[in-house]
């Protein structure tokens, strides 16, 4: 596969991934990771699709590793192996898989919904221990009713629980 086009960050997760698929193993970080994936901390989501279609996206709203290259690994793993949604990926899925790394920004409080922005910001929809996240600019989510309405559902909040919002942004590496 060759990954000479693709942002760094993208490069990591495939190579992440195919060394997992394929052998089982966890890569290190290479030694030719830029700096910054080395020296700075962020959540981040990736997302796998096959022709158009989502084969697995998890990621972490706030950093949990030493590194933003350790989470995409991490990340990366778990999107090809741990979405709940999906069969864990197959060998022979790993050479057509589309990637994007999905680096969130920290998220503010919103109070007003007239602040959120389907194609610009993601929502976190909180009630008590439950969060609920969708990413922004996703292909079908077109007004911020149904970004915070499938937020809910995925935290399996009821339409009727209060809720607190918060918005982030995103920066989409393919």
């Amino acid at each position: 596969m060759d990954l000479s086009s693709f942002s760094p960050h993208v490069r990591l997760a495939l190579t992440t991934i195919d060394n997992y698929v394929r052998y089982g193993r966890t890569i290190e970080v290479p030694p030719d990771t830029p700096a910054d994936l080395l020296n700075t901390r962020a959540g981040a989501f990736v997302s796998l699709h096959i022709d158009g279609h989502l084969r697995g996206c998890i990621g972490t709203i706030e950093p949990v590793q030493d590194s933003l290259a350790m989470e995409i690994i991490e990340n990366a793993i778990s999107a090809c192996t741990r979405d709940p949604r999906f069969v864990p990926v197959q060998v022979r899925e790993v050479s057509l898989l589309e990637c994007s790394v999905d680096v969130l920004s920290p998220f503010e409080e919103v109070h007003d919904v007239r602040d959120l922005d389907v194609r610009k910001y993601g929502v976190i929809v909180e009630c008590g221990p439950r969060r609920g996240l969708l990413l922004p600019d996703l292909d079908g989510v077109d007004t911020v009713d149904e970004q915070i309405d499938i937020a809910r559902r995925k935290a399996f909040i009821q339409p009727s629980d209060p809720i607190k919002l918060y918005r982030f942004s995103v920066t989409r590496y393919h």
